[in-house]
């Protein structure tokens, strides 16, 4: 018989996962279509590697504070509807047991059977048993806003510096080729690590980024060429 001890479940992974992919897919798009469109537009190799690093440090700092806002935000939903389920089980203790029970029937348990659950769990630990079969907060999936802004901010910085990198190697007349070719490559892996992480399809996900990223360095350094020829 397989030993549960050490199964390996993805959603314990959700939380970082997400913020590190958004991250790192981020800093690796938005600095090298930044650096595309700048040297489309006919600017010095230093301006594009100027316009680069300050494409990294921004992309970090945004990346960190609407990460932990957003997630903020998620945390204090969490923290209001525990503070009203608290407030519920003290008031209508007897109601809540209904409740619980009535979740558990709906999920397909016997009418005496989900009563005896309901019991059980709220016996132990009643406030945690709302939490997740009413309201749906576990452990896994608890917002963490901190946790989330520092693996947004690291992963774009990462991301940012692959194709800055590039750019400041590269000879100025192979800037473009080489940061949109080393860029698509850094998406495509990125997406593939990801899905597998995710346990999703690894060609699915890699092509899926590198499409988007494709299209974005695109549009970003006809604009920039655009300019570069109007101004």
């Amino acid at each position: 018989m397989p030993d549960n001890k050490n199964e390996r479940h993805r959603t314990s992974r959700i939380g970082w996962l997400r913020a590190a992919v958004l991250g790192a897919n981020d800093g690796i798009l938005s600095t090298s279509s930044l650096v595309l469109g700048v040297a489309a537009a006919h600017a010095t190799h230093s301006s594009v590697v100027v316009a680069g690093v300050a494409g990294l440090v921004a992309g970090a700092m945004s990346m960190a504070a609407g990460e932990y806002v957003s997630v903020h935000s998620q945390a204090d939903t969490e923290k209001a509807d525990l503070k009203i389920e608290r407030a519920e089980l003290k008031t209508d203790d007897k109601g809540e047991h209904k409740e619980l029970a009535a979740i558990y029937v709906a999920r397909g348990l016997d009418p005496a059977l989900a009563k005896q659950v309901a019991q059980q769990l709220m016996a132990h630990d009643a406030i945690g048993a709302h939490a997740r079969d009413e309201l749906g907060i576990s452990e896994a999936s608890r917002a963490r806003p901190i946790q989330a802004a520092l693996a947004s901010a690291g992963s774009f910085a990462v991301g940012a510096v692959m194709p800055l990198l590039v750019a400041t190697i590269a000879s100025p007349a192979r800037v473009i080729p080489f940061v949109a070719g080393s860029s698509l490559l850094f998406l495509a892996l990125l997406g593939g690590l990801a899905a597998r992480a995710g346990g999703a399809g690894v060609l699915v996900g890699a092509l899926r980024v590198t499409f988007w990223g494709a299209l974005a360095m695109a549009v970003t350094a006809g604009v920039g060429s655009l300019f570069g020829t109007v101004v």
